[in-house]
């Protein structure tokens, strides 16, 4: 089955591959040239559909990285370089492709319209400096020599299909690998991918790659068409009209790339028809992005929401009744995680003052107290996200320092309380991603089957929010790490299901090897599965040490439970 559906790609390329030579052989001319004109243009929505629906992030100079790839043709074009015009085009789109990783640099400290900004700024400063410098062999009149074997229209609109194709092939097979996980991740919370030990300045970057690549593979098809490239087909307009059509159509999806080239094409050639400027389907596609943003989807995910809702497929729910059997369960042993001294102030407020905590070799460590008693500063901290924080932390008897990618690398791993899984991705290809190395069916089955989650093929657009949780917990399990910091993992549950996660959890230590530190309001949920508890109150320990003496602890009643809540 698998090797089926390994397969199934290749045998829609094939067919793609059938259907353009059937079209270049049954259309008349000019049609063929303006399916040349969509075949570009799809390529350069691939490469958006890669940074903007994949990554998240705003790129308005698509076209810009086209015309780096036009003009590298055209350099070597001009100077009659070897290799021919397929190594050239090769060439063009590594050239875009380093190109955009240095536009992608802003990208590592802009969001939103600010990114938007910078972007378009290079598109319209690129399009004044072509205007005036024009390309290679313009000024001579030097037409691109296109391959012999490709020389005429029909021929070479058959040849930009099998490009087309395999740069669809391309971003296939790197969304389901772990770039494109990383994409997903990155787009839906930097937090969660930096705890999974993934660097989300090489995830944002790799996207702005990709894409300006498949960018400088469009232009120089291009230029290959037209023989000379002109800066009017490379426009900051173009571009900003390119980017509105991906976010319409969904170009994030390969197919829905396709169909927005088809738009891009077949608006402005009806309105042509209609003796309407063409101008104007820059409008169209202006009034299409609007209403896209104004719903908050696009074509390609509503096409794919009704489905699953003709399938009447229910959201995807935890089965905590299922799952295994009880495991045997180890002793704790010395610290393995010691955190000492540690202090953090945001100005002059102390959110933590010199906590010590230390969590044991395969043990659990609760810790608890009030709203604003510092718990999350405190798991932020010790994971990286806090570069502020004062203090000590080891694992294993070594300094644990760093970002919080490269801690999670060396074996500390957190969940947080917000969702951080992304929506775009399977319940196993998350798994893969958090776990930065090959696993096995049965291993993952087994996992999700312990904790009652759904099945590795379930979308996880169809899991509820609490499942979703779990699924974070399991994926950070996989990786074996020395610590697991789970931040309120049960919130959104159910009692029942909270006493029934309380029973896994007691077991991680000796199925998976792994010491918790467990922060949770739950107070039936600690004492089930806590050996020792280390209770904070602003921003101070108040008591830590076994379960039974520091729930018995007078001033840990009063400060934090009430001196009620235990009788």
């Amino acid at each position: 089955m698998r090797l089926a559906e390994r397969g199934i790609p290749f045998v829609v390329a094939i067919v793609a591959i059938a259907v353009g030579y059937g079209l270049s052989v049954g259309l008349d001319g000019y049609f063929v040239y303006l399916g040349m004109s969509a075949v570009v243009a799809g390529i350069s929505l691939l490469g958006l559909g890669v940074v903007t629906g994949s990554a998240g992030m705003i790129s308005l100079c698509q076209l810009t990285f086209g015309a780096v790839g036009a003009w590298t043709v055209s350099a070597l074009n001009e100077a009659q370089a070897p290799g021919g015009f397929l190594t050239w085009l090769a060439l063009g789109g590594l050239a875009a492709g380093a190109v955009g990783v240095l536009v992608g640099l802003p990208a590592l400290r802009l969001r939103g319209i600010n990114l938007a900004v910078v972007t378009l700024g290079l598109a319209a400063a690129a399009d004044l400096a072509l205007v005036q410098l024009q390309f290679p062999g313009v000024s001579a009149g030097i037409s691109v020599e296109r391959p012999e074997a490709f020389s005429d229209d029909r021929s070479y609109f058959q040849l930009a299909v099998v490009v087309l194709v395999l740069c669809c092939l391309v971003v296939y097979f790197l969304r389901r690998g772990r770039w494109g996980s990383a994409w997903q991740a990155v787009a839906f919370s930097e937090r969660g991918t930096a705890a999974a030990g993934t660097s989300v300045r090489t995830s944002k970057l790799t996207a702005f790659a990709v894409s300006a690549t498949l960018g400088g593979i469009s232009g120089g098809l291009l230029t290959g068409q037209v023989g000379i490239a002109f800066p009017a087909s490379f426009t900051a307009i173009q571009s900003l009209a390119l980017y509105v059509l991906a976010i319409m159509s969904g170009a994030h999806l390969i197919d829905m790339a396709v169909f927005g080239a088809i738009l891009w094409v077949g608006v402005p050639e009806l309105l042509k028809r209609w003796g309407i400027p063409q101008d104007w389907g820059f409008v169209v596609f202006g009034v299409l992005g609007v209403q896209a943003l104004a719903s908050g989807g696009n074509l390609g995910t509503t096409v794919r929401q009704v489905w699953y809702r003709r399938s009447k497929k229910e959201p995807a729910k935890l089965d905590l009744a299922a799952g295994a059997g009880d495991v045997e369960p180890v002793s704790p042993g010395p610290p393995v995680l010691t955190v000492r001294d540690l202090s953090v102030n945001f100005g002059h407020v102390a959110a933590l003052s010199s906590v010590d905590i230390s969590v044991p070799e395969h043990g659990v460590l609760g810790v608890i107290g009030p709203n604003g008693a510092g718990k999350s500063t405190l798991v932020d901290a010790i994971s990286g996200f806090l570069p502020n924080a004062e203090g000590a932390v080891e694992l294993g008897g070594r300094p644990l320092t760093g970002s919080p990618s490269n801690r999670a690398r060396a074996g500390l791993r957190r969940t947080f309380q917000q969702d951080r899984v992304p929506p775009g991705l399977t319940v196993g290809a998350y798994l893969k991603f958090l776990a930065r190395r090959r696993l096995t069916a049965d291993e993952i089955g087994d996992a999700l089957d312990f904790f009652g989650c759904p099945a590795a093929r379930t979308p996880l657009s169809q899991v509820d929010v609490g499942a979703r949780r779990l699924v974070e917990v399991v994926g950070h399990l996989l990786v074996r790490p020395r610590v697991l910091l789970l931040d309120e993992p049960a919130a959104g549950l159910p009692h029942e299901e909270h006493v029934a996660f309380g029973e896994r959890l007691r077991q991680v230590p000796a199925r998976f090897g792994v010491s918790v530190l467990l922060i949770e309001h739950d107070l039936d949920l600690v004492r089930s599965v806590c050996d020792t508890i280390t209770v904070l109150d602003f921003g101070r320990v108040l008591a830590s040490g076994p379960q039974a003496e520091v729930l018995a602890d007078p001033a840990v009643l009063k400060a934090y439970m009430g001196e009620t809540e235990m009788l």
